[in-house]
């Protein structure tokens, strides 16, 4: 796979992390998975206003992104966060997080000169 083609396919993928983070449903659902444990969706809806077809929805678009994963315990799901895809974005914002502070420190250099 040529090198550009690796970078699109990795932005293609920080880009769905992203857009499924970008609801305060499936943000909950990743705190309540945080703790370590993988939970079933009765679980994940304890406490909420949701049904589990709504958990499931959002759960579908979470794996889809690569953000959780299910187990089959006996005859029930449980939902797992997967931290490789938190971590890669973490390390893509700091990425970012660095270039920025780079400009902004030419700028200021720029601008004091």
């Amino acid at each position: 796979m040529s090198s550009s083609r690796h970078r699109r396919n990795a932005l293609r993928a920080r880009a769905s992390v992203f857009a499924a983070l970008g609801d305060e449903t499936r943000l909950s659902v990743l705190a309540k998975l945080c703790g370590g444990r993988p939970l079933s969706i009765s679980r994940l809806t304890i406490g909420t206003h949701l049904s589990r077809q709504a958990v499931t929805k959002h759960l579908r678009v979470l794996a889809q992104a690569g953000i959780v994963h299910s187990l089959r315990v006996g005859r029930e799901s449980r939902f797992e966060l997967e931290p490789r895809s938190i971590e890669d974005i973490r390390g893509y914002l700091e990425q970012v997080s660095r270039r920025w502070d780079n400009a902004l420190a030419r700028l200021k250099a720029h601008v004091e000169e």
